[in-house]
């Protein structure tokens, strides 16, 4: 297989869950700005879409990240980073990822807008708080991770997007719970190697 990637950016999820199961792969830096490859492929031709990441197999291109960790997870038969089909598990592990993907992602996204003035920079600070605030009171029952005692492939999305708080100005001073569950994250080695390979540490 072979992750194509941006550092730091939501593709790192992807890399994270790779290493974590000890899955055969490789890597291959895309410019988001020029949509190319390190390797000088026109990125558009793996992913017309253009973002990342985009995970080559030998059953074609996957794109999208949630898909690409459930279906890393999947094949991996790891069934804590990724419940068995059909079990509560499951389904409380996709309530988590698809609040980290279409709330918590979307709600930082605006941050990184140059554009923004700091009227809109503030609105768009609130509404992460807001999502922020939902996933300290899943950890305020002392869980360690979104859905319990298990790390799976949802943790790893939040990690990745908790982790764009510092350079985008957004405090967490109030969020004792998300700064501790950040911390646990990033000591993992599957963590650690990723943000190695991707030049982040």
């Amino acid at each position: 297989m072979k992750l194509y990637y941006s550092p730091g950016v939501c593709s790192m999820a992807s890399h994270i869950v790779l290493h974590q199961t000890g899955s055969t792969f490789e890597i291959e830096k895309v410019d988001l700005g020029t949509k190319q490859t390190e390797t000088g492929t026109d990125y558009l031709t793996v992913n017309p879409k253009g973002s990342v990441p985009a995970l080559e197999t030998a059953e074609g291109i996957l794109t999208e990240g949630p898909a690409i960790l459930q279906f890393v997870a999947d094949k991996a038969g790891d069934t804590t980073l990724s419940p068995p089909a059909g079990t509560m598990a499951r389904a409380r592990m996709q309530e988590a990822l698809n609040f980290v993907a279409s709330e918590l992602h979307t709600a930082y996204s605006p941050l990184f807008n140059p554009a923004f003035d700091d009227e809109r920079r503030n609105a768009a600070r609130g509404v992460v708080a807001k999502k922020l605030g939902w996933i300290e009171g899943l950890l305020a029952d002392g869980r360690d991770f979104l859905t319990g005692s298990a790390f799976t492939v949802a943790d790893a999305y939040a990690f990745v997007v908790v982790n764009w708080s510092g350079m985008i100005g957004v405090d967490l001073t109030d969020f004792p719970k998300i700064r501790a569950f950040a911390d646990r994250v990033r000591s993992r080695p599957a963590v650690q190697q990723a943000m190695q390979a991707e030049g982040l540490v």
